[in-house]
C-alpha cells in the first residue's frame, strides 16, 4: 500500500534512533529519544495559493529533513510507522 499525501501534506519515515551514545553506553528503548529526523517518501500537489495555483514543495523525495518534535500525525503502514506532516513542520534539509 502506499501513502499518497493531499496538498501540503508530506509523508516522511522517522530514522532510527541511537542505540549507543557518544560514550558508548547502551541505551534501553525507553530512554531512546525519538530522532527529529526522517526521509520524505511522498508529497502532496502542493499549498493552495489564493489564485487558485499550487506553491511547489520546496522539499523533493528522498531528501533528509530534520522536523520538529511534535510534527505530524503518526501512522502505521505495513508495519512501518510513518508521519504525515505539514511543510511548515519541516525546519531543515539535511545534505
Amino acid at each position: 500500500m502506499k501513502v499518497v499525501p493531499l496538498g501540503d501534506k508530506i509523508v516522511v519515515k522517522r530514522l532510527e534512533a541511537d542505540e549507543k551514545t557518544a560514550g558508548g553506553i547502551v541505551l534501553p528503548d525507553s530512554a531512546r529519544e525519538k530522532p527529529k529526523q526522517g526521509r520524505v517518501l511522498s508529497l502532496g500537489d502542493g499549498k493552495l495559493l489564493g489564485n487558485g495555483k499550487r506553491a511547489p514543495h520546496q522539499v523533493k523525495e528522498g531528501d533528509r529533513v530534520l522536523f520538529t518534535g511534535w510534527a505530524g500525525s503518526e501512522v502505521t503502514v505495513n508495519g512501518d510507522t510513518l508521519l504525515v506532516m505539514s511543510e511548515e513542520d519541516i525546519l531543515a534539509v539535511i545534505e
